[in-house]
């Protein structure tokens, strides 16, 4: 017992002297620390305990608003149309095979994007060949009227295509 008390002053004693060893032969016990509740409120100042009356009132009007019905109306619109659709559509496995290529192509340029990643160099080289494309876009496309009524027909022409409507 005098041991352990002779331990434990001499371990307080060192560290109060600024020693970052504990003295040899004795264990140094560290308390816990203490655990903070969750439950116990904060202490608020008036400011932030306006915010707060402020927001829970806000909460409260948004949760007696009658938007909840007409968004729920919306929601049985749109799953309305999908499913017709989706019923409309002759091939459903052609969908089912575009849609797993999709997730495919997705998975390896996921892939190909990480292993040009690794590589030291690479990276920024690839950082500035975007730049440079994006402000090539931008000079050609967007700076002037005409540019951005020919980039407009471009679009709609490649919208015709893929619809099957046009040209």
């Amino acid at each position: 017992m005098a041991a352990t008390a002779f331990a434990a002053s001499s371990t307080a004693a060192a560290m109060l002297s600024g020693a970052r060893l504990p003295v040899p032969g004795s264990a140094v016990l560290i308390p816990p620390r203490p655990r903070r509740s969750s439950s116990l409120p904060l202490p608020l100042s008036s400011s932030h305990y306006h915010d707060v009356c402020r927001f829970s009132s806000l909460r409260a009007r948004a949760s007696s608003s009658s938007e909840e019905s007409s968004g729920s109306v919306q929601t049985d619109e749109l799953l309305a149309d999908l499913k017709g659709k989706w019923d409309s559509i002759e091939n459903k496995s052609t969908v089912f095979l575009y849609g797993g290529g999709a997730i495919v192509a997705v998975w390896l340029s996921s892939i190909i994007v990480g292993a040009v990643n690794s590589v030291p160099l690479l990276p920024k080289i690839m950082e500035l060949v975007g730049l440079g494309y994006t402000g090539w876009f931008v000079y050609r496309y967007l700076l002037f009227k005409e540019s951005r009524k020919e980039l407009a027909s471009d679009i709609e022409s490649l919208k015709k295509k893929i619809v099957g409507t046009g040209e």
